[in-house]
């Protein structure tokens, strides 16, 4: 069992898809944005502006920055509806038609008749886009929100934003009890940059498409074809032979992880593949792969869904 991002056609191709601009909250312009990250060797950004009347609703074209070798998607950051704890939802959506219609969302405080979160990421999904649970650990997520969130394709894993400005980067919890409770999402790092403090080129996406077109990766985004990092490269992961193999550029450290407490690493010096036995993952239906290199930076896959048939620990 290989994962699409090791078996879909093309060549991988590296993005940020959670970014800001001065359409929003952001610091600089988009075609300053977008410079940026071209310069800085990425192939593709998502512009995900705040999609809030305050800033007039934008989907921000970024089509006039695109060229032969750096596209862009079009994407907002969703808002509309009260999480548990009061707070306005916050979902990314990327892949956007220009004409998606604006909720009834003024500002960031929530308001009677609104869209509910579902209901605003369900429309995304139908409207074509790639959308994804946003920073669950710096919206303090509850477990409830995150259940009901059932159009999303996937989860903002690493949050580089986050990490520098508020030390709450993760999204694994939330990540591993949905796929526990049989979801099949997958897992996206992003930057969330607004360029206001060190919070950009620290989080990336790395997609599986033949072309360096918004449409092929989209396509590519919603077939799980891709994995997420912070710096290691990921080159094959599978399951073969009750083993997680994983094939990656230098690190110390690879592991598996499934449901539970199931998790089982090993380690060493440049190690540049490795054989996880999955005995210690409890019969685990799913595994996904953690790598760590010497200076702590870390790649992530998407699960494998093995067809096992352990007990599902939450039971």
């Amino acid at each position: 069992m290989t994962l699409p991002a090791f078996t879909h056609p093309g060549r991988f191709w590296r993005g940020n898809l959670h970014t800001h601009s001065t359409n929003s909250d952001g610091v600089l312009a988009p075609a300053e944005v977008c410079r940026r990250y071209k310069a800085e060797g990425y192939d593709f950004i998502a512009l995900t502006d705040h999609f809030v009347g305050h800033f007039g609703y934008p989907i921000s074209d970024t089509v006039p920055f695109r060229d032969k070798d750096f596209t862009t998607i079009l994407g907002a950051e969703l808002h509309s509806g009260a999480m548990e704890n009061g707070e306005l939802w916050h979902i990314l959506a990327v892949g956007l038609p220009r004409d998606f219609a604006p909720s009834n969302t003024p500002s960031f405080v929530p308001v009677a008749d609104q869209e509910t979160g579902p209901q605003i990421a369900a429309r995304a999904v139908a409207a074509g886009a790639f959308v994804a649970i946003a920073h669950p650990q710096w919206s303090s997520l509850t477990f409830d929100d995150a259940r009901s969130i059932t159009a999303a394709h996937a989860v903002e894993i690493y949050n580089h934003g986050c990490a520098m400005g508020c030390d709450r980067a993760d999204g694994f919890f939330v990540a591993d009890q949905l796929l526990t409770e049989g979801r099949r999402l997958t897992l996206i790092a992003t930057d969330d940059a607004h360029f206001s403090e060190p919070d950009h080129f620290g989080g990336w996406t790395m997609v599986k498409a033949e072309a360096n077109t918004p449409e092929a990766l989209l396509a590519a985004l919603k077939a799980g074809a891709f994995y997420s990092s912070t710096g290691p490269e990921l080159r094959d992961v599978r399951v073969e032979d009750g083993k997680l193999v994983v094939e990656c550029s230098a690190v110390r450290s690879i592991v598996a992880i499934g449901w539970g407490t199931g998790a089982k690493a090993v380690h060493g010096e440049s190690l540049t593949r490795g054989e996880v036995p999955l005995e210690r993952l409890n019969n685990s239906p799913w595994v996904r792969a953690a790598v760590i290199d010497a200076a702590g930076k870390r790649a992530w896959s998407n699960p494998i869904w093995t067809g096992a048939s352990g007990t599902n620990p939450r039971v």
